[in-house]
């Protein structure tokens, strides 16, 4: 959007060279009239001057476009000026809100020929998460400084802080549902079950045998299934969940965004159905699905959606989170899934949607971010409230990760699982 003013900077000179022309009328004096016409010459001067006409071209570049967390990145631009003289330039980039600026100034100033451009560089400092640069904002001047023309020129940038997992811990399916899991069902899988009485039909290749040999009893040997899961990644983004240790840290919405980043990576295998929810300023779903084009449509949701925006609401007393969006959650899963919560627990809410879901069979796994902090009584209140909704959910036998998000959440759920907390 392009917005054209007036910044008022010769109405100081119009006023005096009126005073003065005004003074030398009355007391006849001829200097005094004379300095009031060249007054009067300077204040027109604005109005002989057009409005800049601004057409920008812009280049962003990153030093590094998958840093690891805390890495300092170096962000370059280039801006071409691709219409007429601008005499004022002055440029401001859209630095995405939860990176912090290092070194340098992403404002630059300049004076812009046709054909021109100009460059500079600033550092910011490495997030857990996915943050797309927003368009800079460009205010020109015209030669006298009268007007100025504001306006936003964009580039597609963005800067993915993630870390690999390993493996993720799926539960285990007992009612021989989907899941990529081994199953207490047996079949054809790959890890011995049981032998059973031969049955007609039974494929050769699963006869035992040396017991054979032995009995001249024919059984069939049954392995332990693995069988496909069906996994949805949910971010619980409700205006309660955009709370941050200290203001200059990532908000806990910001570290599941990039949790899910992350487990979407280690899912992303032929095998594995991926779907993604989330529940804050609105609903968001995508259906399971498997395959190259799925995962990048899961990450570009990711990267794009309302639902899931890092910017924290304006009214922190918000609550977008509803019977509606928890009902609409509700419906679309069952005991074929498998859900991983992402979610700082900071209400019961969640609590409440997570216990119901694993009653009606849908197997839940919650990971949380944890960004209390004890430096205040608010902090250490908010600690014991987390507590006591983490101790709530494993006596219910839903899993809790609890995820200090200065550690990898690889490590994080290796060391879970060794815990056998997870």
């Amino acid at each position: 959007m392009t917005e054209v003013r007036t910044t008022r900077r010769w109405r100081g000179v119009v006023g005096i060279a009126l005073f003065v022309g005004a003074v030398g009328v009355l007391a006849a004096r001829p200097l005094l009239l004379l300095l009031g016409v060249v007054g009067s010459a300077f204040a027109a001067y604005p109005h002989l001057t057009g409005t800049p006409a601004v057409d920008l071209s812009l280049e962003r570049s990153l030093g590094s476009r998958s840093p690891e967390q805390g890495d300092a990145v170096e962000v370059t631009v280039r801006v071409v000026n691709e219409g007429s003289t601008l005499a004022d330039l002055r440029i401001v980039d859209g630095v995405p809100p939860m990176l912090a600026v290092q070194s340098g100034s992403p404002r630059h100033g300049a004076v812009l020929r046709p054909g021109d451009a100009t460059e500079w560089s600033y550092t910011v400092g490495a997030d857990y998460g996915r943050h797309q640069f927003d368009p800079a904002t460009v205010v020109a001047r015209d030669v006298a400084g009268a007007r100025e023309v504001e306006t936003t020129v964009a580039a597609e940038t963005e800067l993915a802080v993630t870390d690999s997992v390993p493996e993720v811990p799926l539960r285990q399916q007992t009612a021989g549902h989907a899941g990529r899991v081994v199953t207490d069902r047996g079949g054809s899988g790959i890890e011995f079950h049981q032998t059973r009485e031969y049955q007609h039909g039974d494929p050769m290749s699963r006869i035992d045998w040396r017991r054979f040999a032995r009995t001249n009893t024919l059984t069939t040997i049954e392995f332990r299934e693995e069988r496909t899961a069906a996994v949805v990644l949910c971010v619980d983004a409700d205006a309660s969940a955009y709370r941050a240790r200290r203001d200059d840290e990532p908000n806990a919405v910001a570290y599941s965004v990039a949790g899910a980043e992350q487990l979407l990576t280690s899912l992303g295998d032929a095998r594995t159905f991926v779907g993604l929810a989330a529940l804050g300023r609105e609903f968001a779903w995508v259906d399971p699905g498997s395959g190259r084009e799925h995962r990048d449509r899961l990450r570009t949701t990711l990267a794009t959606h309302p639902a899931l925006r890092t910017v924290p609401p304006t009214d922190p007393d918000a609550s977008w989170v509803d019977t509606d969006q928890r009902a609409a959650l509700r419906r679309r899963l069952g005991p074929s899934n498998q859900l991983f919560l992402f979610s700082p627990l900071t209400d019961d809410g969640v609590v409440t949607t997570a216990l119901e879901l694993e009653a009606e069979g849908t197997r839940v796994t919650v990971v949380s971010p944890n960004v209390t902090s004890r430096e205040t009584a608010g902090g250490r209140l908010a600690t014991v409230e987390r507590d006591g909704r983490m101790r709530r959910l494993r006596e219910s036998g839903v899993p809790v990760v609890d995820w200090d998000p200065t550690d990898p959440l690889g490590t994080e759920l290796l060391r879970q699982q060794e815990r056998g907390v997870a």
